[in-house]
């Protein structure tokens, strides 16, 4: 398993697999002035495939699939059943917006994915309009739904919470847990890409303890669970008399950065260093000049001996080069 210089255990690689979106979330993508990567320039199934492969021979085990949206790739089942069916990775997991899946999530299960995160910030049908602009409540519950049905388990929501859009949403979000297994997960905004969605993030900023102690106030006080995989980005409680879990993910104001264990690599097929970070290293150029997988491996290598030790918020410092629907999460 590889080690970065500071001694973190690099195991887990999420893969980006395109930049598009069918949403537009406030915080994420602005509706005008966007760039997208040619489709000649991301990354084809098979080299994918390759890029995985290579992680696995190395000890990644855990792969994350994501976007943008990744559901909108016409050959993302193929490419789930590619990387399902590398030798070495037990967990692939996809994080989507469930508009697709009613389509796609029976298709996936049966490709190999074993999980889906499913974004949604608000149940309220006119907030999520709002906030995450061309969705709609009934389309991502139907989402849910198929993913459900198609065996998923268990289904994990994850919510990013935003001053005067949705932090008063946060309790609706958080009883879905009093029964149903599921996990609801609240982050914190995060100032990606120098635009207008970072400022956004500055300026709309809502601190986990807040949105802890709102719920808290209305459905008890949740009980601490024990943290089982140090890696894991979510400190989760149990709310009294609930089957289900709900999570903090606080980059900002708990900063995680001490047992990260990801790497990332973008749709154009880039290395990305740290999510806050601008720092990358090029993968693609390496696949396309007929590179195999120990030169992938080599580049692997190196991206982690590269990798930071974590982000620098607290000196003003983000990614300008790339907003969130162009890393992944």
């Amino acid at each position: 398993m590889p080690l970065d210089s500071f001694n973190r255990q690099i195991n887990y690689l999420r893969v980006s697999i395109t930049d598009h979106c069918n949403l537009r979330c406030v915080y994420c993508m602005p509706i005008r002035d966007l760039h997208f990567a040619p489709r000649e320039e991301l990354l084809t199934a098979a080299e994918s495939e390759t890029g995985v492969s290579a992680a696995a021979g190395v000890g990644y085990s855990k792969v994350r699939i994501t976007g943008g949206e990744p559901t909108l790739r016409s050959d993302v089942v193929d490419i789930v059943r590619r990387i399902a069916g590398i030798d070495g990775i037990d967990d692939v997991a996809m994080t989507t917006n469930a508009i697709l899946l009613p389509r796609w999530a029976e298709e996936l299960r049966r490709a190999g994915l074993n999980r889906v995160n499913i974004h949604v910030d608000t149940l309220d049908p006119e907030r999520i309009r709002r906030l995450m602009r061309f969705a709609s409540v009934d389309e991502v519950w139907a989402g849910i739904e198929a993913a459900q049905n198609a065996g998923f388990d268990p289904i994990k929501i994850n919510a990013v919470v935003v001053r005067d859009y949705n932090e008063g949403d946060v309790v609706e979000l958080a009883r879905l847990t009093l029964e149903r297994d599921w996990h609801v997960r609240f982050i914190e905004l995060m100032p990606l890409g120098g635009g207008e969605c970072a400022r956004l993030a500055l300026s709309q900023y809502v601190p986990n303890t807040e949105t802890r102690d709102r719920i808290a106030a209305v459905l008890g006080d949740p009980t601490p669970l024990p943290n089982v995989n140090p890696s894991d980005e979510s400190r989760n409680y149990r709310l009294p008399g609930a089957r289900g879990v709900i999570g903090f993910i606080s980059p900002v104001s708990e900063p995680y950065c001490g047992t990260c264990n990801r790497m990332r690599l973008t749709a154009d097929g880039k290395l990305h260093l740290c999510l806050l970070n601008d720092d990358e290293v090029d993968l693609k150029q390496t696949l396309r000049n007929g590179g195999g997988i120990e030169s992938v491996q080599g580049i692997l290598a190196e991206a982690v001996r590269r990798k930071p030790t974590g982000h620098r918020l607290d000196d003003g410092i983000s990614t300008e080069d790339r907003g969130m629907f162009q890393i992944g999460g």
